[in-house]
């Protein structure tokens, strides 16, 4: 199997959405409610969480400089 990179993104939001899942599968089943006021923000903010990581880990990749790649010559 080819390794591939880590998607920060992808993993903590995949993680979130199990969490809110069994949050609410866990309420059901106990016969209680769950707070949309509470959990709908929690998710959101979350999710601009694993952005904000997802942009990092990219800048991290690229490299400190900042500059962008030069075009290939043309002959």
């Amino acid at each position: 199997m080819r390794k591939h990179r880590l998607d920060p993104f992808s993993l903590i939001s995949g993680v979130l959405f199990t969490v809110v899942a069994a949050v609410y599968l866990v309420a059901s089943l106990n016969d209680r409610t769950v707070n949309g006021r509470i959990v709908i923000p929690l998710t959101l903010i979350g999710l601009g969480t694993a952005g904000l990581a997802g942009a990092v880990a990219a800048v991290a990749r690229r490299g400190r400089g900042g500059e962008l790649p030069q075009p290939p010559e043309e002959r």
